[in-house]
């Protein structure tokens, strides 16, 4: 299994309807067939604790039956597209894989 996590920081003069087109767009990536699981999240309301880190916009976690899986996602067409339409959203992005 491979897990990938990845955190992205949305500009702030976004709109609340460019934001919700975000979260659509992270939506649309469950299309993706090599992708076993997708969860999309926000910071969670919990106390501040220095080891937690909460500045982030959304958070997408992709749940892959293996590497094949991860680098078909890669180059899946929903993926591109995601990429093309929204990467102009985002300050940052982050990506942890674990196996």
């Amino acid at each position: 299994m491979l897990i990938h996590s990845v955190y992205f920081w949305l500009k702030p003069e976004l709109t609340d309807a460019q934001r919700a087109d975000f979260k659509r767009g992270l939506e649309s990536l469950a299309g993706v067939r090599s992708a076993e699981k997708i969860y999309i999240g926000t910071p969670a309301p919990i106390p501040p604790r220095p080891v937690v880190d909460a500045t982030y916009s959304f958070n997408l976690l992709v749940v892959f039956k293996d590497m094949a899986g991860h680098d078909l996602y890669q180059v899946d067409p929903l993926h591109k597209a995601f990429l093309d339409s929204f990467r102009t959203f985002w300050t940052k992005v982050q990506i942890y894989d674990a196996a």
